[in-house]
């Protein structure tokens, strides 16, 4: 069983597809993985119908990319292996209410021979960066149970992070598959909104559409992203969903060997980043550069928090009103005593006569992108992983990854470093940018944190997903050939 779980994906794909690993050997060597490590508190369901598919997958005899490979969901991706699977998003009201029909993405894991076999768990309503719900409580980091293992794709973070899964599955309108990626030292791809279906994932703000929600892959390596995302952009995903376009997974792209022309930044100007944050952009600019290619300063970001806060829940002011408007605690994303001082208008909607369009700020970001000849761009990603609780306090923060879900850019996660005890030395004279509360609880819990993951973003223009795992992969090998040296 060690040796089937140190496999990484595309070694194990090939070897379940040439017959050299019987399928049901790595299906319950990751069952038994799961149910040995029960102390993260990720999984919320386990789908007792994937033993039955495992055993018809064996008799069909169609060998699709993820043959025989076991794959966790998280909650809000619809499931109907009968008897049906509930989605709650953390809330009592949608137990007993299983879903009627797989969601796209999972009907096309299964034609391409992949096993969901747990659903995992994620915070209540979606809107948070921890993991916890009153359903099934508190998820924990497996890297160190008292830090929040991220959100809101935290129970799939966390499994794949603690080797219970090979290849996961979650979502991100706001940092919610790059968060638990970061904290629990994973990569993962945020694609662009509709390059793969949303049909049948349960979205946490109703109505909301200004800024692009997407579902994306979770996994160890980024060699295992690419793999997921050549089979997931196919025919079946196109027919399956005909607002999805027609873009199969351009190898060519993606195995490039060309230098790269690299924008970056350190700051987004508004949370000061950590000395590890800061410290892993700067050794992987230096990284790329010795690499041969061209790195270069880039556009300054400080635009985003009118870019997201407001856009993110243009479509359902008035629902987001009537739940919090008057009520002084603290909700999961916002701090319920900023929306209350939000200026409303008669017809209870925000306003916004200050604020321009996204599209506008969309097409502002890609013409100065252009105008710099940039291929992707590097960036921080906060981290380390926070204490439990502490995300919902520390909502502001999420604006280095918010930014990527309203322009709709491809974006991934690549752990480069972690924490060291200069770092630790450094973050004592932490003050940020406003030297307010949120700047004084983040330095508070980003200390004690030595040999935890940092890791950064790599982001490409959208529908360029293959552009931007090569990125990734390029930042991937660049890390592991310093390693393997030092």
């Amino acid at each position: 069983m060690i040796s089937i779980l140190s496999l990484p994906l595309p070694e194990l794909s090939k070897k379940l597809r040439d017959g050299s690993l019987p399928p049901e050997h790595v299906f319950y060597a990751y069952v038994g993985k799961v149910r040995s490590k029960g102390e993260t508190n990720c999984i919320t369901e386990y789908l007792q119908e994937s033993e039955t598919q495992l055993r018809k997958a064996k008799l069909t005899g169609k060998l699709g990319l993820l043959y025989g490979v076991p794959v966790s969901i998280k909650d809000s991706i619809d499931c109907e292996v009968p008897p049906g699977h509930d989605s709650t998003l953390g809330f009592i009201k949608n137990l007993n209410k299983p879903a009627t029909e797989d969601s796209v993405v999972v009907q096309v894991l299964k034609r391409q021979g992949a096993i969901p076999f747990v659903k995992t768990n994620v915070p209540q309503s979606l809107i948070s960066y921890d993991c916890k719900n009153l359903i099934f409580g508190q998820t924990f980091n497996p890297l160190l149970y008292t830090r929040s293992p991220g959100g809101s794709s935290g129970g799939e973070g966390a499994l794949v992070g603690g080797g219970g899964s090979i290849l996961g599955f979650g979502t991100d309108v706001g940092g919610s598959l790059r968060f638990p990626a970061a904290f629990c030292g994973i990569c993962t791809l945020k694609p662009t909104g509709n390059r793969l279906s949303k049909k049948g994932i349960i979205s946490g703000v109703l109505g909301q559409k200004a800024v692009v929600a997407a579902v994306g892959p979770m996994a160890k390596d980024v060699e295992s992203l690419a793999l997921c995302m050549r089979a997931l952009l196919c025919e079946d995903m196109f027919s399956l969903d005909s607002t999805v376009p027609p873009l199969p997974f351009n190898e060519e792209v993606y195995s490039s060997m060309q230098p790269l022309r690299i924008g970056y930044y350190e700051t987004d100007f508004f949370t000061m980043p950590s000395p590890a944050m800061r410290r892993a952009v700067r050794e992987t600019k230096q990284l790329l550069e010795d690499a041969g290619h061209t790195v270069g300063c880039c556009i300054n970001p400080v635009v985003m928090m009118h870019l997201f806060f407001l856009p993110c829940l243009w479509d359902s002011w008035v629902n987001i009103k009537q739940m919090w408007q008057g009520k002084r605690a603290w909700n999961p994303l916002f701090p319920t005593e900023s929306l209350s001082q939000l200026p409303w208008d008669s017809t209870s909607t925000p306003l916004t006569t200050s604020v321009f369009p996204p599209q506008d700020f969309c097409h502002q970001f890609i013409a100065q992108w252009k105008k710099l000849n940039l291929d992707v761009m590097l960036c921080p990603m906060l981290g380390p992983a926070l204490g439990i609780g502490y995300p919902e306090k520390l909502s502001v923060a999420v604006s280095y990854t918010m930014l990527y879900n309203a322009l709709d850019f491809p974006v991934g996660v690549v752990p480069v470093t972690m924490v060291t005890d200069e770092d630790e030395e450094e973050l004592k004279g932490y003050q940020g940018y406003f030297r307010d509360w949120w700047d004084r609880t983040l330095a508070k819990v980003s200390g004690a944190s030595v040999g935890l993951p940092v890791a950064v973003q790599c982001v490409a223009l959208p529908w360029q997903e293959e552009l931007c795992l090569r990125f990734m992969k390029e930042v991937e090998t660049l890390i592991l050939k310093k390693n393997r040296l030092v």
